[in-house]
Formats: structure tokens, sequence, C-alpha cells
């Protein structure tokens, strides 16, 4: 069964998200949920459509990544608590991701999941999207347009707070693209 498909057990309905693509100014993220043991080979498949070359992994749960890595994919794992903003740690590991990725290949996506890939992942896809001069409304707009139920209440109040501090300064695009 493909990792992005609604399956239903016997006390309730589970909704789950297809891959989202969101590109700006350059740069690509993919957002995903967490990949299965049973769905790896699509999620491996799924990464090799999108030219993924490193992915985020930001929840606690482990799988095994070895499909991953040995078909060129390097998995970084910077988990942090569900429901939670980031911290100022994983946020600067982020950007170290995004800069090398791009640096390496201009026409690189940076995949990104936490279980569903609603809440922690969303939100440093929009972190990155304020970073190349978005407002976060329309950042949370763009996400959510794809990923109906993208961030939480508290997660949207971070995102509001959040200062830009120009780190993804890119001037060969201004165009913004929602795939």
């Amino acid at each position: 069964m493909p990792f992005w498909i609604t399956r239903k057990s016997r006390k309730q309905s589970v909704i789950t998200y297809g891959p989202v693509e969101i590109a700006h100014k350059g740069y690509r993220f993919l957002i995903t949920m967490k990949p299965t043991h049973a769905g790896m080979m699509e999620y491996l498949h799924e990464m090799r459509i999108h030219n993924v070359q490193t992915v985020v992994k930001l929840c606690e749960e482990n799988y095994d990544t070895k499909t991953l890595t040995n078909n060129g994919v390097a998995v970084l794992d910077m988990s942090f608590p569900d429901g939670k903003p980031p911290p100022d740690s994983v946020i600067e590991e982020w950007f170290k991701v995004l800069t090398t990725s791009r640096g390496t290949n201009t026409n690189a996506c940076v995949a990104v999941h936490c279980v569903s890939g609603l809440g922690r992942a969303a939100v440093l896809v929009a972190i990155a999207l304020i970073e190349l001069g978005l407002k976060y409304e329309d950042a949370v707009e763009i996400i959510r347009e794809k990923r109906r139920g993208a961030i939480n209440s508290r997660q949207l109040e971070f995102l509001k707070k959040y200062k830009r501090r120009h780190r993804l300064e890119n001037d060969k695009s201004k165009s913004c693209i929602i795939c």
C-alpha cells in the first residue's frame, strides 16, 4: 500500500498525506510523512522523482534508513518534541542542511518529515520560506493549501514572532512556485 493512501481501521479512519513539493527562490522542499517499512521502496521512488539527496527526520520514531542511505539519500535526525516549535539548535542545523544542499546541486530538493508531515516538518519549511522573504501568513497559507491542518496554534504563534535573519539570501531567482 502506498504510504500516502487513506487507511481505515476498525475504530477510525486514518488520513495520511502524500508528499508535497514547495519551491521558492530556487529552494525546493518536499514535506512528507514518516516512511513505513512496507512503503520504503515507494518512498525511495518518490525521493528520486523529486531529486532528494537529503531527508531530514524530525520525529523520535525510528525506521530502517538503509534503503535510503544505500541509494545515496542521506538521512539526518533533528528530532524535537511533537506539537512544539523547533529549538534554535534545530533551526541552525536546518539552515546548514539547506545551504549545503544548494551548494552541491542547485536543483536539489530537501525532504523533511515528522510523523504526519503536518507540524514539525511544515514549521521548518515555513521558517525557510520566511527567511526567503515571505510574510509568515503567506508561508503558512502556501503550506496549508497543500497540507490541510498543517501547523498548530502554538507553532503558528511561534512563526508570527519569528524574525527573519536573512540566512538564505539568494538573488538568482525571484519567483515562487508551488508544485
